[in-house]
């Protein structure tokens, strides 16, 4: 074998080995890509679902009344003997705003009850916003610090949670409620959630 052909087979053996890194990212990338495109957004993975909701004692909306009374804080007694639908909201939310329509067709069903948790929000635009807006919730707990939030699985507002009859954590949709989803996801999940 002459050296110019050794040569040129080291060459080649060389120009393998650099590419072989970029290979690999780019393998990597189309897995990445291929995972995140594949699933649905809205409904993200929670170790909660099948456990009982957590510890959640949150004052009311300081203010905030209905039929002349002042609305309950949020408790954990508030998911104890019917389904429970736990909205996390607040005032700085653009999709929280969109969603009220929908939450507003929950809270006739007489079936559930709608509650709601306020995100890290001033008291003042929380009202602004529930008097703006519309007020779907039968309880509205002021989680100020967010830590409740975090207890509940919390990754950005609107997140909208399906309780069941015994305080257990039947569902969780990350994002706003939507007509699509309501039909297609919530409501079934509420009829599973009411099943004894």
């Amino acid at each position: 074998m002459s050296s110019a052909s050794s040569e040129s087979a080291g060459k080649k053996r060389r120009n393998i080995l650099v590419l072989l890194p970029l290979i690999a990212f780019i393998a990597l990338a189309a897995l990445f890509l291929v995972r995140l495109w594949s699933g649905d957004p809205s409904h993200l993975p929670s170790a909660l679902i099948g456990r009982p909701a957590p510890p959640t004692d949150l004052p009311p909306l300081a203010g905030l009344e209905r039929g002349g009374k002042a609305m309950p804080g949020l408790s954990n007694a508030a998911f104890q003997g019917e389904v429970t639908l736990v909205n996390v909201w607040a005032s700085w939310c653009v999709p929280c705003a969109d969603e009220v329509p929908f939450l507003e067709k929950l809270s006739a069903d007489k079936r559930i009850k709608l509650v709601g948790i306020n995100y890290k929000d001033p008291s003042d635009n929380a009202r602004r916003f529930l008097n703006r807006y519309g007020n779907p919730f039968a309880a509205v707990g002021v989680d100020a610090s967010g830590r409740t939030s975090i207890d509940w699985g919390v990754y950005g507002v609107p997140e909208t949670y399906v309780v069941g009859r015994d305080g257990t954590i039947a569902y969780k949709l990350v994002g706003p409620v939507t007509a699509e989803n309501l039909a297609q996801v919530i409501e079934p999940e509420i009829v599973k959630a009411l099943k004894p």
